[in-house]
């Protein structure tokens, strides 16, 4: 059983309990196999800061773009940050934001892992 803390030191708290629990199950393979997958896939929570601050001085909506929400980041760019309102919203709440995604994209590293070594069966109940 691999330990995500020797793996993937800069995971947060809540998250490295989560990536923990998927890789319970997981040979050491297949752990090095899903590290690689989700660490490029992963947002960091700074990243997220950073690029909502943005839209205080720049391009309203760069942030959701950067965590796949097309659709909120052109309603952020077009009503610029819905009057900044969800821009100071999406800035108190930036470690979530970035939590959501990294959550969704461990699963999907998870699911691309399983089907590779043929051990997936279905969710596993890992569900948010």
């Amino acid at each position: 059983m691999a330990n995500v803390f020797n793996l993937m030191p800069e995971l947060e708290p809540d998250e490295m309990a989560y990536v923990q629990g998927l890789l319970n199950a997981m040979s050491d393979y297949e752990a090095q196999q899903f590290v690689s997958v989700y660490r490029s896939r992963r947002r960091e929570p700074l990243l997220v800061l950073i690029t909502a601050v943005i839209g205080f001085f720049g391009v309203a909506g760069v942030h959701r773009f950067v965590l796949g929400h097309i659709g909120m980041g052109l309603l952020y760019l077009f009503t610029a940050g819905l009057c900044f309102i969800g821009t100071i919203v999406d800035v108190i709440n930036y470690k979530r934001l970035a939590f959501e995604y990294n959550i969704k994209e461990a699963q999907q590293a998870h699911a691309i892992v399983m089907a590779q070594s043929g051990n997936y069966g279905g969710s596993g109940g890992y569900g948010v």
